[in-house]
Order: C-alpha cells, then structure tokens, then sequence
C-alpha cells in the first residue's frame, strides 16, 4: 500500500471529516479527498457500500475500509506515519490522549451535535428540553476542561496529538451553540489556538462556502 492509494469520503463542513483531515495535513500525506453529497454521487455510492451504517469519514487504502475518526488516525500512524505522532508510545501517556479525544467526541461534539439536529427538524418537531439539556451539559463540559486545560500548550500537554484533533472540530461549532463564557480564559485561548493552526485553518477556509447550511445561523467570527 502507498500514500497515493489513500481516498478520504467526507464532507468539508463535517466536524468529524476535519478530525481526519488535520492528522493527514500535518503530516503532508497524499491522499485524494472524495466529497459526499448530492454533486458527487459517486462518491456517495462507494460511501454505501464499504460504510456499514454509510456514514462519513471514510478512509480507502487500496482494497481496506477504515472507518470512525479515532481509528482512522491510529490507522494512518500505524501504517502511514509522518513526522507527527498523535498516539504517545507510553502508554500511560496514549490513556490520558484517548480519554481526552473521547471527552471532546462525547462530552462536547455529541451535545452540540443534539442542537443542531434539533434545528433541523420542522419546528412542530423540535424539542426545547434537548436543546436546553445540552446546552446545560456543554456548560458542564466547559467548567472541566477550563480546569483540566489550564497550564497546558496543548489537551494533554505540549505535544499536538489525537486529542487535539478532536478538540479543534469540537470546540469549533460548540461554541457556536453554546459560546464558551468569557470566565473561561483557558478554554478560550486553547480554542483560539488551535483555531490558528494552519492544519485547522485549512479545514475552517474549505468549509467557509459551506455556512449557510448551518440551521443556527453561522456566527460572524472564526
């Protein structure tokens, strides 16, 4: 297998497309973007064949099918490693790295994700409840890692790893839901940062033609 044979099927506003997409930036891995939806159904089509629920980010090395965000960047370290370690050999080291990556998939992208859904359905069909328990829970989420954060470069130190892939999504459109409060000086700025960097700046540009679908309204910042 070699890097040219790597497809990624995704979306360039999908939080968990750009989980994958910044690992394959930072490390300048060739690959060819497959985008899915209503103008590439191609794409679409091979998504329904090798994703088993058809959902995105799909990752083709040659005849192998990879699947979820967290293990398609173990994937790419394990079989396409560049200069950029996400997973630490420690392994005490790699515990506290997936325990973070899964506190951003779990405790902030999925509540944020509950919000948005609640959006799109037809307002006879939304649910105030969800939405308002989310928000109470992103605020929970928030209070966490504004102390878990502070003193650190990066989630679990100074070393850019997984957890910082999930982070960058994450905290991206949660903040959109449900602004991070201004007391949280940490959070922000660890926000801010990685909003900066130029593997998450790339991803922040090639989505920016794809606001208007955010049934919330897009913010006029980031």
């Amino acid at each position: 297998m070699t890097e040219s044979e790597l497809e990624l099927y995704g979306h360039p506003f999908s939080a968990y497309t750009w989980k994958v997409l910044i690992p394959l930036y930072e490390n300048a891995t060739v690959f060819t973007f497959k985008e899915v939806g209503p103008n590439h159904p191609e794409n679409t089509a091979t998504l329904q064949s090798r994703s088993p629920l058809e959902k995105f980010p799909l990752l083709l090395d040659g005849g192998r099918a990879v699947f979820e965000s967290s293990i398609i960047i173990e994937y790419l370290q394990t079989y396409h490693p560049g200069k950029v370690s996400f997973i630490p050999s420690d392994e005490l080291s790699a515990l506290s790295v997936r325990t973070l990556d899964r506190f951003f998939d779990l405790y902030v992208m999925t509540p944020t994700q509950r919000v948005v859904d609640d959006a799109l359905r037809p307002p006879d069909q939304r649910d105030r409840k969800t939405v308002e328990d989310s928000k109470v829970f992103l605020l929970k989420s928030y209070s966490w890692l504004e102390e878990e954060l502070r003193g650190r470069d990066f989630a679990c130190g100074s070393v850019f790893s997984l957890a910082d892939c999930a982070a960058a999504p994450s905290l991206f459109y949660a903040d959109w839901v449900c602004e991070i409060p201004e007391s949280h000086t940490a959070l922000r700025a660890y926000r801010a940062q990685l909003m900066a960097r130029p593997s998450v700046r790339r991803c922040i540009e090639d989505a920016r033609p794809y606001r208007p679908l955010f049934p919330l309204g897009a913010p006029d910042r980031d």
